[in-house]
C-alpha cells in the first residue's frame, strides 16, 4: 500500500468534509455512529468478559461505520449488504486484528500502571488531585499514540484491501507517521471546535447566569453528541480515503 504524504490544511478539511458528508444523510450517519456507540457500551458492560471481547469486535464495527459513509459519498442505497462488505471476507483477519488491538490495550495500561507507581497510586491520584490527574492523562496519550498510529487506518485496510493483520498495523502507522502535520492539524481542529469553541460559550453564558448556562450546556452537548460525533466517525473513513487514493470500482 502506498500511502500519500499530504499538506498539513488536509487534518482540517478531514473534519469539514465530514460534516459535509454529515449533511447528505444525517439520520443514516447519526444511527451508525449511535449504533457503534452502543456495542461498545453494551459489550464493555458485560461481566468479565467485556473489556476483553471489546477490542475483538471494534474493528468489525468500524468497518459498518466506514461502509456506511462510502455508500452515502457514493449514494448508494445502503443495504445490509453494503454496511457488511469486506467482514465476512475476511473475518479472520478482523479477528486478528482485534486481537492484537486488544494485547495493544493491554500493553498501554501495563506501561501506564507502571510509570504512575502502581494501581493504588493511579486511583489515589484519580480520587484526590484533578490538576495530576490531568497529568496522567497526557502522559496516557503519549504512551497510546503509537498504538492510535497502528489501529487507525487498519480495520479498513484489512477489511477492504484484505491486506493482514500485522502488516496493516505497519502500513496504518507509517501512513500516519509521514501525515503528522495533517493529524496535528486534524486533531486542533477537533479541539477546537469540540472544546475550545464550547468552553468559550459556556464561559460567555456563565456571565450571564446561571439559566443560560444551564440552557447552553444542554444545547452543546446535544450538538456534541447528535452533530460531532458523526462527524467524526466520517472523518476516520475521509481520512483514509485521502491518504491512500481509495478508488470504488464500483462507483
Amino acid at each position: 500500500m502506498q500511502a500519500r504524504q499530504l499538506p498539513a490544511r488536509h487534518g482540517a478539511l478531514w473534519f469539514f468534509a465530514g460534516f459535509q458528508l454529515f449533511r447528505r444523510n444525517p439520520p443514516l450517519l447519526t444511527a451508525l455512529t449511535f449504533g457503534y456507540l452502543f456495542c461498545v457500551i453494551f459489550v464493555n458492560l458485560l461481566p468479565l468478559v467485556g473489556p476483553l471481547l471489546l477490542p475483538l469486535i471494534l474493528p468489525a464495527l468500524t468497518l459498518v461505520v466506514a461502509n456506511g459513509c462510502r455508500a452515502i459519498e457514493t449514494e448508494r442505497a445502503p443495504g445490509q449488504l453494503a454496511l457488511l462488505g469486506g467482514i465476512e471476507a475476511n473475518r479472520l483477519a478482523l479477528i486478528r486484528l482485534g486481537a492484537l488491538q486488544l494485547a495493544g490495550s493491554m500493553l498501554i495500561l501495563a506501561v501506564t500502571t507502571l510509570i504512575e507507581g502502581g494501581p493504588k497510586n493511579l486511583i489515589a491520584i484519580e480520587q484526590s488531585d484533578p490538576g495530576e490527574m490531568l497529568g496522567v492523562l497526557a502522559r496516557l496519550l503519549v504512551v497510546a499514540s503509537p498504538v492510535i498510529m497502528a489501529f487507525w487506518f487498519s480495520p479498513l485496510l484489512t477489511g477492504w484491501d484484505g491486506v493482514p493483520a500485522l502488516k496493516s498495523l505497519f502500513f496504518s502507522f507509517v501512513a500516519v507517521w509521514r501525515n503528522w502535520r495533517a493529524f496535528i492539524a486534524y486533531v486542533l481542529t477537533v479541539a477546537t471546535i469540540c472544546v475550545g469553541i464550547p468552553a468559550l460559550i459556556l464561559a460567555g453564558a456563565g456571565l450571564v447566569s446561571t439559566t443560560a448556562l444551564n440552557v447552553m450546556s444542554v444545547a452543546l452537548r446535544m450538538l456534541l453528541v447528535f452533530i460531532a460525533a458523526p462527524v467524526l466517525m466520517a472523518s476516520v473513513y475521509l481520512s483514509y480515503r485521502d491518504v491512500f487514493r481509495v478508488v470504488d470500482e464500483h462507483a
